[in-house]
C-alpha cells in the first residue's frame, strides 16, 4: 500500500512537472479561529469526470511549498503531509480542502492543482483567520472620581483577538474622545508568543463633573466578524467640595407653643459633611455625625432667626426665620354679669388680643350674629343675654363670653282688653318688663290662656274672663326690686249687648226720620206743582174771555215761580 501510494505520488509529480501549467487569480477565504476552514478548489466549467488528478499544497515561505494530499480519479485521497497538517487536512467531495482547528499559522496560501487531459490548472487561495475577543471587561476600576481632577477610571481589556480589537470608551452610551484636558485615552496591544493572538488594553483618565453622579461608563469594540461587544457598566462616586448649604425647618403647620421643631442642614458636597454648627438665637450648638437638631416645647420666645454653618468653614451658612403662632384674648367683663338699672345705665366692654399676627373678631348674642361689637351706653332690660366673641387668626381661634343680666323693678308697659272671637268672653293682656322675672297677678279670677317666655326682661300674661257686671280690673307685677300696678275698666257682657241694641234702635229711628222728611218734601213739591198748573190753566181761560193781555198776569206768575223754586230747594235740604 505504501509502495502504491509512493509510486502514485511520484507519477503525479512527474505529470505536474511535464504538463503545461495554467494559474488562476488569487482568492481569499476567511476562517474562524479553532474552527474547520473549507478552502474551495475552483474547477469552473470542468467536468469532474475529466479530472485525472487533484493535489493540494501550501506555501511554506521563502519560495518553498509543501504537499498536503493528492487524489486520482475514482480513488480516495491520500495525505502526503508529514508535519502539523498530517491530522488536520481532508478533502470534500467537491475537491475542497478541509482544514480543521484553524490557527493563525494557517494564514498562508493554499493551492489546488488539477490534471485535466494534457493540461494542469492551479487555483491559489489565501487564507485569513479571524478571532473575536475572548471577553471585554473593565479592570482596575477607580473607587471614586474627583471633580476637576484627571483621575484614572479603569482599563478596558479585549483579550485574545485577531486582528487586534479597537476599543471605544462610552459615558451613558455616548463615545468619549480624548481631548488632552478632561479626557485621556491610552491604548496598547500585546501579542501572545505562542498563539499569535492580540490583547488590547485601553486606559481611560477622566475629569468628572457634578452631572457625572450615577453616570455609567462602558467600553465597546466592533470585531471584524460578528456583533459589537459591550462591557458591563461601571459607576463611580463623584467627590466634590461643598459649595452651598440649605437650612430646612420641619414642623407642623401652624407651629404652636408646646410643639417641636427640627432644624436640618443640607450641604451639596460629596461626601456630605458630617458635622454642623447650629446658631440658636445667640447660642452656638455643634452637632457631630448628624445634620439635624430638634428644639422641643417651643414658646413664643422661640420666634426668631436660626442659622447653620460648616464646622470647617463657618462663613458658609444658611438662615431661616421661625415664627411660633400664638393667640391670647382677655375679655372684661367675663362670665355672668348682673347690672341694676338703679345703679348705672352704662357697661364698658374691653377685649384685649395678644397674637403673632392680625386677628379678626366677631360677636354673637344668644347665637345670633351681631354686625359690630356691642356697646351699652344706656342699659335696658332688652340688653340681657349671652354675648360671645370669636377671635380668629389663621387656623387658630379663641372664644370668650359674658352673660348680661339687667335687673330692676318691673314696669307694666301695656294693659289691654279684647273681646273673644265667639263674643262669650273677654281676653286681658298685661305686658311688663323687669328682672328677675316678675310675678304677675290679677284682681279677679280668670283662666290663664298664655304666659310668654321670659326673654330679655320681657313677659306677657294673658287671661280669659266672663264678666257679668262692669268691673275695674288691676294687673300687678312684682319682683324683689319693686311692684307696679295698672287698672282697666271691663264692662259686663250683658251691658255690651244692651248698648249694642240701643245703638241699633237709635240708628233705625234716625233712618226713619230722614226717609220721612225726604218723602214729605217730595209730596209738597208735587202738590205745589199741581196747583201751579191748575192756576195757570184757569188764568189763560179768563184772558181769552175778557180779552185781557197776557202781560197783565206776569207779576203773579213770577211770584208763583219763586215760591215753587223755594219749596224745591227746601226739599233738597
Amino acid at each position: 500500500m505504501h509502495l502504491l501510494s509512493a509510486s502514485c505520488v511520484c507519477v503525479c509529480a512527474l505529470l505536474f512537472t511535464a504538463l503545461p501549467l495554467q494559474v488562476s487569480s488569487l482568492e481569499t477565504v476567511i476562517g474562524m479561529y479553532g474552527e474547520t476552514v473549507e478552502i474551495p478548489c475552483k474547477s469552473g466549467a470542468i467536468n469532474a469526470e475529466d479530472v485525472l488528478i487533484t493535489k493540494w499544497k501550501y506555501n511554506k515561505g521563502e519560495g518553498l511549498s509543501g504537499d498536503l494530499l493528492v487524489k486520482q480519479r475514482d480513488q480516495p485521497f491520500l495525505v502526503s503531509a508529514t508535519n502539523e497538517y498530517k491530522d488536520r487536512v481532508s478533502m470534500a467531495a467537491n475537491s475542497s480542502l478541509l482544514l480543521s482547528a484553524a490557527t493563525l499559522v494557517d494564514q498562508r496560501t493554499f493551492t489546488c492543482m488539477m490534471v485535466i487531459g494534457a493540461d494542469i490548472t492551479e487555483n491559489p487561495v489565501n487564507v485569513v483567520i479571524y478571532k473575536r475577543p475572548t471577553d471585554l471587561r473593565i479592570s482596575d476600576k477607580a473607587e471614586e472620581l474627583e471633580i476637576g481632577k484627571l483621575t484614572k477610571v479603569g482599563t478596558c481589556i479585549a483579550s485574545n483577538a485577531n486582528p487586534a480589537a479597537n476599543i471605544t470608551w462610552l459615558k451613558n452610551n455616548k463615545p468619549l474622545v480624548a481631548d488632552g484636558k478632561g479626557i485621556s485615552i491610552q491604548a496598547e496591544v500585546s501579542v501572545d508568543a505562542v498563539t499569535g493572538l492580540s490583547t488590547t488594553s485601553s486606559l481611560l483618565e477622566y475629569s468628572a463633573e457634578k452631572e457625572d453622579t450615577d453616570a455609567q461608563f462602558t467600553c465597546s469594540t466592533q470585531p471584524t466578524v460578528g456583533p459589537e461587544m459591550l462591557s458591563s457598566p461601571a459607576t463611580f462616586t463623584i467627590t466634590y467640595s461643598t459649595e452651598n448649604i440649605v437650612l430646612q425647618v420641619s414642623a407642623q403647620e401652624p407651629l404652636l407653643e408646646g410643639d417641636n421643631v427640627t432644624l436640618k442642614c443640607l450641604a451639596d458636597g460629596n461626601p456630605a459633611p458630617t458635622s454642623f454648627n447650629f446658631h440658636l438665637k445667640g447660642e452656638l450648638v455643634k452637632v457631630e455625625n448628624a445634620d439635624s437638631y430638634t428644639i422641643t416645647n417651643v414658646s413664643r420666645d422661640t420666634t426668631g432667626e436660626y442659622k447653620c454653618s460648616l464646622v470647617d468653614d463657618p462663613s458658609m451658612e444658611s438662615s431661616k426665620d421661625i415664627t411660633v403662632q400664638y393667640l391670647d384674648i382677655t375679655l372684661s367683663p367675663s362670665g355672668k354679669v348682673t347690672k341694676s338699672l338703679d345703679e348705672t345705665n352704662t357697661l364698658n366692654i374691653n377685649l384685649q388680643i395678644d397674637s403673632s399676627a392680625k386677628a379678626t373678631v366677631s360677636w354673637t348674642k344668644d347665637n345670633i350674629k351681631l354686625e359690630k361689637e356691642p356697646k351699652f351706653t344706656k342699659l335696658s332690660f332688652s340688653d340681657s343675654g349671652r354675648y360671645e366673641c370669636n377671635v380668629v387668626m389663621g387656623l387658630l381661634s379663641r372664644k370668650d363670653f359674658f352673660e348680661l343680666v339687667v335687673e330692676g323693678a318691673p314696669v307694666i308697659k301695656q294693659l289691654s282688653k279684647q273681646r273673644g272671637e265667639d263674643g262669650q268672653h273677654k281676653v286681658l293682656f298685661c305686658e311688663a318688663e323687669g328682672s328677675p322675672k316678675p310675678a304677675v297677678s290679677w284682681s279677679i279670677n280668670g283662666t290663664l290662656l298664655e304666659e310668654s317666655p321670659f326673654i330679655n326682661g320681657k313677659i306677657t300674661h294673658k287671661i280669659m274672663v266672663v264678666p257679668t257686671a262692669n268691673l275695674t280690673v288691676s294687673c300687678t307685677v312684682s319682683n324683689k326690686f319693686g311692684t307696679d300696678t295698672q287698672v282697666i275698666n271691663v264692662s259686663s257682657l250683658f251691658e255690651d249687648v244692651r248698648v249694642d241694641k240701643q245703638d241699633q234702635s237709635q240708628d233705625s229711628d234716625q233712618t226713619k226720620l230722614v226717609v220721612g222728611v225726604v218723602v214729605g218734601l217730595l209730596i209738597a213739591t208735587l202738590v205745589i206743582g199741581l196747583v201751579y198748573w191748575v192756576y195757570m190753566k184757569k188764568t189763560k181761560q179768563g184772558t181769552w174771555k175778557t180779552g185781557e193781555k197776557e202781560d197783565g198776569s206776569s207779576e203773579e206768575e213770577k211770584k208763583l215761580e219763586e215760591k215753587v223754586e223755594e219749596n224745591s230747594q227746601k226739599a233738597e235740604v
